[in-house]
């Protein structure tokens, strides 16, 4: 069992930057690849970014990519969303998830944990 508690959204002007932490419990953490998924209002939620176990490997969906880092440290059951150069479209609740796998995956049905997420609105 993994609990995911996220934390850091907010309200940021476009251009700015916010850095999303995702707090877990659970002595497996190391193993999961972890992943971050957004959902703004009235759209199907999108993959966002992922890393693997050990943190040496990331996947980011094309529209955050060079503004958004991923990052783990596992010696504290955290991760991390770091986000640059925010625009409006980035608007939507951020939700961190454990998907008990080895490789990356951007597919939401091989994760199995989910935290409630954290609402993070950016404004023109």
């Amino acid at each position: 069992q993994v609990q995911l508690v996220e934390s850091g959204g907010g309200l940021v002007q476009a251009g700015g930057s916010l850095r999303l932490s995702c707090a877990a419990s659970g002595r497996t953490f190391s193993t999961y690849v972890m992943g971050w998924f957004r959902q703004a209002p009235g759209k199907e939620r999108e993959f966002v970014a992922a890393i693997n176990w050990s943190g040496d490997k990331t996947f980011y969906e094309d529209s955050v990519k060079g503004r958004f880092t991923i990052s783990r440290d596992n010696a504290n059951n955290m991760v991390f969303l770091q986000m640059n150069s925010l625009k409006p479209e980035d608007t939507a609740v951020y939700c961190c998830a454990a998907a008990p796998v080895y490789y990356i995956d951007n597919d939401p049905r091989r994760y199995d944990y989910w935290g409630q997420g954290t609402q993070v609105t950016v404004s023109s």
